[in-house]
């Protein structure tokens, strides 16, 4: 018997914010601070301790600098982070194919192991 894949699910990933910092910086080379925050409906806190997450987990990486005499900080996704997003939505599209394959069966008279119906 193979492994449910909600196994396959990353905690640090699967969070609906870091898992949308991810999302917003695929094909970014780097999104500053301030466009995540706006970008994503964030407070500066929430953003800035999902970044701390996701940093300690080698997924993001966070540069500052200081241009026109103002601090930026820049954040950018990771090989790490790319890999960790790929694997994130591979488990959820299998978790989609299972739903959708049960919802295909039970619109069938198949046997099943389990009984399958409504509460």
């Amino acid at each position: 018997m193979s492994e449910h894949p909600i196994h396959d699910l990353d905690d640090d990933v699967h969070q609906r914010v870091r898992l949308g910092i991810l999302a917003a910086l695929t094909g970014l080379a780097r999104a500053d601070f301030a466009h995540l925050k706006r970008e994503l409906a964030l407070t500066d806190g929430n953003l800035g301790r999902h970044l701390e997450v996701l940093g300690d987990a080698g997924f993001v990486k966070l540069t500052r600098d200081t241009a026109e005499s103002r601090p930026r900080t820049w954040v950018s996704i990771t090989a790490k982070g790319k890999k960790a997003l790929r694997k994130e939505l591979d488990a959820l599209r299998k978790i989609m194919s299972q739903v959708e394959d049960a919802e295909a069966g039970a619109s069938s008279n198949e046997p099943s192991a389990v009984t399958r119906g409504d509460h």
